[in-house]
């Protein structure tokens, strides 16, 4: 079922996004800075990343911080022995400060599996819309490294430090996630008025110095995490109302929630982060315009190749945040999405949440393990590729390798093990050209054929079945 359940959603995908794809491509404009075409460059080569969300919400289990925004949402609902009343419950939710302390937090585990799976970026959730900072800030006390928090006696209490020291030893690039939006700052939830939705609970218009007081509290802690962490590649900002209220999108319909203007200053924060971290990708997400540099359709795979670059963020179970018993996509499922991903040229954020303890769930090992052993073999049509027609034929996707001199063929499977097809016909462009054809992994040699546009590869049977081929079989066609 967890099968048919991914084909449906790889063919359904296709329909969503048509508009999505139009809006993104229409707006997008390319950095001026040549360090940050230069960045935007390398890291378009990576095409694999690790995505982290973990705060104090994995203590319960629950979605990270949208249970105490007051919509109407299937992903707000409030669950467990404080959700009668919505202050009740955000006062408990809030006092998970007092009892976070994930003892079992060792980074280098983590890095040592990303880096075996193929990984070679990540990002972290320095902050979620919850406000609970996941590193040092001196702006709130609300935070890891608070005395109120049992794990700030910890001495690898800043964990963001942690983890970005311990990533970037192993040479990935990283990147901060940080909400724009603060649920636990008082110049964005006033106390004076009750939260109403997702969005500032007053009109900045009419309170100046309070929404000043507030774009002041962002543009320190991005300026912290800047400055004190190491070599950051990324900021990847979150939480899109934040917002001018002249880019609003009125076809997309939680912008249409948006009542006040939000104006975060981002010509202000993303100078002062660039002057600190020189070609600093920005990633001011949905919000079109010099500050979203690359775009990141969440949960999806565009239908076709973008004309900008993009990364597909997708959760390696069914939820960002750590869930007990949280059904986790098969190695298969997540091979396909990489392959489809990167045939239209886009990278793959994979997510895993660590849990309460600071670590994994076992699965989140396993599904890594599997991957790495795929990409040991199959890694040369992966990194460094660039799309090329016709793309994808039926269930197989094309990469093109960046000197011209290979497209591979990605044949996808519906199961863990390949079968192979006695015949397979490729569309390749120029034919004529094709020097030789192989399968990635396998000595046995194919006889292969040109024809006026495509080529005909004709596998022997004994190929055909138990050729210990895994998840998708590459044909490497060489020029």
């Amino acid at each position: 079922m967890r099968t048919i359940r991914f084909l449906l959603f790889l063919l359904i995908c296709p329909f969503l996004l048509r508009a999505q794809e139009h809006n993104m491509s229409a707006n997008y404009i390319a950095p001026s800075d040549p360090a940050v075409q230069a960045n935007l460059k390398k890291w378009q080569k990576l095409k694999f990343g690790l995505f982290m969300h973990w705060g104090t919400y994995s203590e319960w289990g629950v979605v990270e911080s949208w249970s105490i925004c007051p919509e109407d949402e299937g992903w707000t609902q409030r669950k467990g022995p404080y959700s009668a009343t919505y202050n009740g419950y955000k006062a408990a939710y809030e006092n998970l400060q007092t009892t976070f302390n994930p003892t079992k937090f060792a980074p280098e585990k983590w890095v040592k599996a990303a880096k075996a799976a193929g990984m070679k970026y990540v990002v972290f959730t320095t902050k979620h819309h919850d406000g609970f900072s996941m590193f040092d800030t001196k702006q709130t006390d609300y935070k890891i490294t608070s005395n109120k928090t049992p794990f700030s006696s910890n001495p690898r209490a800043n964990v963001t430090k942690e983890i970005f020291n311990a990533f970037s030893k192993e040479n990935f690039m990283i990147g901060a996630y940080f909400s724009k939006p603060d649920w636990h700052s008082e110049d964005y939830w006033w106390p004076y008025f009750p939260p109403k939705d997702r969005n500032v609970n007053y009109d900045p218009a009419k309170h100046p110095d309070r929404w000043q007081k507030f774009k002041d509290f962002t543009y320190n802690q991005i300026g912290e995490l800047m400055t004190d962490y190491g070599k950051v590649d990324i900021l990847w900002l979150d939480g899109g109302w934040v917002r001018p209220k002249s880019t609003i999108d009125t076809t997309v319909d939680w912008q249409k929630a948006i009542t006040f203007n939000q104006d975060i200053d981002m010509p202000r924060i993303a100078k002062m982060a660039r002057a600190k971290q020189p070609g600093l990708i920005v990633v001011d997400r949905t919000v079109a315009g010099e500050y979203e540099n690359y775009t990141t359709p969440e949960q999806t795979v565009p239908n076709k190749p973008l004309d900008h670059p993009w990364e597909s963020c997708i959760t390696m179970g069914n939820s960002w945040s750590y869930v007990p018993g949280d059904k986790y996509k098969s190695a298969n499922e997540i091979v396909n999405l990489l392959v489809k991903i990167v045939s239209r040229g886009g990278n793959l954020l994979m997510n895993i949440g660590p849990g309460p303890d600071g670590d994994w769930d076992p699965t989140a090992y396993n599904r890594l393990a599997d991957i790495g052993k795929w990409m040991a073999i199959n890694q040369e049509g992966i990194y460094n590729s660039v799309p090329v027609a016709p793309y994808s034929e039926n269930n197989v996707f094309y990469t093109k390798a960046e000197n011209g001199k290979a497209v591979y063929g990605f044949l996808t499977s519906a199961s863990e093990n390949v079968t192979l097809p006695a015949s397979i016909t490729m569309h390749v462009e120029n034919p004529k050209g094709v020097k030789s054809v192989k399968i990635l992994g396998l000595r046995s040699k194919v006889k292969w054929a040109k024809k006026e546009d495509a080529i005909v590869i004709d596998i022997p049977s004994t190929l055909q079945a138990n050729n210990g081929l895994k998840q998708a079989a590459t044909f490497k066609i060489a020029y």
